[in-house]
């Protein structure tokens, strides 16, 4: 942790002037992103490689970042997509049975910048109080830093307000997925029996949703962000599935919305969405999105399913939120968030079209939500009984 006596390798600084000092790890020089905090507890890795943060710099409020190292088998894509994070303490040695590797060294081969030793709570404050700000992350081992440079970067950082980066994270070709989730003591499995065939959409999928839609018996074909209806019944699915990812909904809408329109003209299949699956989705029947001050981010978010009255304790990764006074005759809420009564679900009432802008897959509950991926698979069963009768 930094001191009166060790010179700051790191610096932080804000769009408004401010500047936090302290001790940098991870790979060196200068990210420019909107930063946001995170209340998890673990899942550092998880959160890191997680496609919804592009663009942004990960605060975690708890502060013992680091301790179980990392291992090839948590990273949720292929290489980390926040542009950094910020921690109280320094990482320390790891303490797993997992790890392959430290934290530190991780996010150096990974390109990834890390900043420790600073007061946490003052820079959550910060960020619940201004909204998410706009921030320039440098690392200089020398601890050499250009202020007035840093918070210009921060100042000329455009935000995500319409911002598409969707096309950024997206698979480039289609692929098939059969992994299935990880379980003691074999590890992750693969699909033997498919019961359904899937299209996925990545708008930045997630490796556990994926495992998570294996797991229920798909058979998964993920196709780009970019895919248009006619690609998607060209596949002959027995169901949709959108996924997480990041950016504006609004700018990512202008391609996905078509092709979501598409679909449910052309076809009677299941449609399941998460995260900026949901809001596409929602955008897609006539709803709104907006931006949040600071959006949710962590394990530990408790959402009602507003149909049974049971609440879940769920994981969020979010900026923007459906607007629930827009919605539609037709579709109705069905989850709200408990911290700030903000949409989390809805669903078409009369077909089997639904979403939510948690992440089930995530298990924070351990297992609150894994429920959804059973509905979907029921959903797909019930259509196919009803073609056959």
């Amino acid at each position: 942790m930094t001191d009166a006596t060790t010179k700051p390798t790191a610096c932080l600084a804000l769009a408004d002037g401010t500047i936090f000092f302290g001790q940098g790890f991870g790979a060196t020089g200068t990210r420019v992103a909107e930063l946001c905090f995170n209340t998890s507890m673990t899942g550092y890795q998880e959160i890191m490689t997680d496609p919804s943060y592009a663009g942004q710099i990960v605060t975690f409020t708890f502060p013992h970042i680091g301790n179980v190292g990392v291992n090839p088998e948590d990273d949720e894509t292929a290489d980390p997509v926040a542009e950094g994070l910020i921690v109280k303490w320094d990482p320390t040695e790891p303490s797993n049975w997992r790890a392959t590797e430290t934290l530190s060294s991780w996010l150096s081969r990974r390109g990834r910048i890390g900043m420790g030793g600073i007061d946490t709570r003052r820079l959550t404050r910060a960020i619940r109080h201004q909204g998410a700000p706009h921030v320039a992350l440098s690392h200089d081992p020398d601890g050499n830093f250009d202020i007035e440079a840093l918070v210009a970067q921060a100042r000329a950082f455009p935000g995500l307000v319409g911002l598409d980066l969707a096309r950024d994270v997206t698979c480039a070709q289609s692929y098939r997925w059969d992994e299935t989730r990880w379980a003691w003591p074999e590890g992750f499995g693969r699909l033997t029996d498919p019961r359904f065939k899937v299209v996925a959409i990545d708008y930045g999928a997630k490796r556990n949703i994926l495992r998570s839609l294996a797991s229920v018996g798909c058979d998964v074909t993920v196709l780009p962000a970019t895919a248009t209806a006619e690609d998607v019944l060209a596949q002959n699915p027995d169901g949709l599935f959108l996924s997480n990812g990041p950016g504006d909904p609004a700018a990512t809408g202008a391609y996905a919305v078509p092709m979501i329109k598409g679909v449910l003209d052309d076809s009677r299949i299941p449609v399941f969405g998460i995260c900026l699956g949901h809001q596409m989705l929602a955008l897609a029947l006539g709803a709104k999105t907006i931006k949040m001050n600071h959006g949710h981010h962590g394990a530990n978010h408790p959402v009602k399913d507003l149909e049974t009255g049971k609440v879940e304790i769920t994981s969020m990764n979010h900026g923007f939120t459906v607007d629930s006074q827009t919605l539609p005759t037709g579709v109705k809420e069905t989850h709200v968030s408990l911290f700030d009564g903000s949409n989390c679900g809805i669903r078409m009432t009369d077909r089997p079209v639904f979403s939510v802008q948690y992440h089930p897959e995530a298990s924070p509950g351990p297992a609150d939500s894994q429920y959804l991926f059973e509905r979907f698979a029921r959903a797909m069963d019930d259509t196919a009984a009803a073609r056959a009768s």
